[in-house]
């Protein structure tokens, strides 16, 4: 069984907010709409590279997408 991340997201509330839609989205970042799914949901972390890219794509910080909780 796959353990859910930490790193919790607001990556559907800023999405839906740009009124873009989970398949625009994966396809401007180059990704799956299930691991677009899979990152909103939690079950599954971006590479780096991927939180970069999809924060661009909100033209926001990936402090404004994503968080990590402290100990």
């Amino acid at each position: 069984m796959v353990k859910p991340t930490r790193v919790t997201n607001s990556i559907r509330t800023v999405r839906e907010a740009a009124g873009m839609t989970q398949a625009e989205l994966a396809r401007r970042v180059g990704v799956t709409r299930q691991t677009l799914i899979a990152i909103e949901q939690g079950r599954y972390s971006p590479t780096l590279e991927l939180a970069f890219q999809i924060s661009r794509a909100f033209g926001v910080g990936l402090d404004d997408l994503f968080d990590y909780p402290e100990e």
